[in-house]
């Protein structure tokens, strides 16, 4: 891939997943990059959750398009800054007939776009030794998704940019103040042919009248790690259990979701109201990292709450069975999430001022093919 030369300069608000993507595709663009972030690392949405690159979860079509896009991203710089990642895949697991008719009618449509197939229960168990195999009837397999440890992986891929592509990184440093072509922080000053602001739920403190303006609300997840399994024992592929099937948009194209969402209404309703889907990924040193919940609203119980993490364990405990079940952790993540069906916030708010935001819990799947696209179609593509 060769570089364009340029003399042009950008100034990134963010060292999350979208500021460093942001930053990856000007800087191939011959743009001399600097990111400011306002902590000595980046520790909000982009380090707390799964790590999981998930193409799966996005309908067949643009968004699926700009996932894989982004996974041979993320394989490309993981590969280059010897990063660890894992391509297990993920299994959708059917205990009940409107559940494996779902998978059935998914693999139905998608196959032929999809590295994705209806497994048998034998087939599913020889991918997985964490499967509960009682009443298991079938599953979905992919063999798209990816993991990553995100909260290595970040601080990781900002070193890369900066060894590989001189993007500067001012750390502890809060912009306060946004002018054309200039930005503040205290009584320090810089400037930039072009400002962008990928600063998640924090853009409302530069911007808050854009954020009162526009669709926008922001999510409480909950998540919890459990310690690394014994004898280095490792689940394979991610798993998920029924409810995810009604959470991710890619399984809108099975006709018979509707009939298993009405019954998970009146089965989980519970678990509905807190937003609550289960998964589990296994990182590098063979901890689970398993979750969540979704909790919507402009402002959030900053406690978490004991039966939502219960509730996720229980249902876990469904459809997957571990060595060691002792938690390590528990945490809380917020992001922003749009709230009129828009995927993403990309908004000129002034003259050479760009918010780039709002991708919601798809940041992982979809920051850097979304950069990608949006700064090649706005500066040009790579030669």
């Amino acid at each position: 891939m060769k570089l364009i030369s340029s003399n042009k300069s950008a100034i990134i608000i963010g060292a999350g997943i979208v500021g460093l993507a942001t930053a990856r595709a000007l800087a191939l663009r011959g743009y001399k990059v600097t990111i400011f972030e306002r902590n000595e690392r980046a520790v909000g949405a982009s380090i707390r959750n799964f790590g999981m690159v998930w193409p799966i979860g996005q309908a067949t079509g643009p968004l699926f398009d700009r996932a894989m896009l982004s996974r041979s991203i993320w394989k490309e710089i993981c590969n280059e800054a010897s990063i660890w990642h894992n391509e297990v895949g993920s299994l959708h697991l059917a205990y009940h007939e409107d559940e494996l008719q779902v998978i059935t009618e998914y693999v139905e449509v998608n196959r032929q776009f999809r590295d994705c197939g209806l497994l048998s229960p034998q087939q599913a168990l020889e991918k997985s030794p964490a499967i509960n195999p009682d009443g298991l009837k079938g599953a979905l397999w992919s063999g798209e998704e990816m993991i990553v440890e995100s909260r290595v992986a970040v601080g990781q891929v900002a070193k890369y940019l900066a060894e590989k592509y001189d993007v500067e990184f001012h750390w502890n440093t809060a912009i306060t103040t946004i002018d054309h072509p200039k930005v503040t922080s205290g009584n320090r000053v810089w400037e930039a042919d072009e400002i962008f602001v990928c600063s998640g739920a924090d853009f409302e403190t530069l911007y808050p009248k854009l954020f009162l303006e526009t669709q926008i609300t922001k999510c409480k997840l909950q998540m919890m790690r459990l310690v690394t399994q014994p004898d280095e024992w490792r689940i394979g592929p991610s798993l998920c259990g029924g409810l995810s099937m009604i959470h991710y948009p890619g399984f809108q194209a099975a006709a018979s979701l509707p009939a298993l969402r009405k019954r998970y209404e009146e089965q989980y309703a519970e678990y509905l109201k807190w937003g609550i889907h289960v998964m589990v990924s296994q990182n590098g040193s063979g901890e689970l990292t398993i979750g969540d919940s979704h909790e919507y609203g402009l402002v959030h119980d900053p406690f978490d709450k004991a039966f939502i993490n219960d509730m996720i364990t229980s249902y876990l405990q469904t459809f997957a069975t571990f060595k060691d079940w002792k938690m390590l952790q528990s945490w809380h993540g917020i992001y922003p999430k749009m709230t009129n069906g828009a995927t993403e916030l990309v908004v000129d708010v002034a003259p050479g001022v760009t918010v780039i935001n709002g991708v919601g819990g798809n940041g992982m799947t979809l920051s850097f093919g979304l950069c990608e696209e949006y700064i090649g179609k706005r500066f040009g593509g790579l030669q």
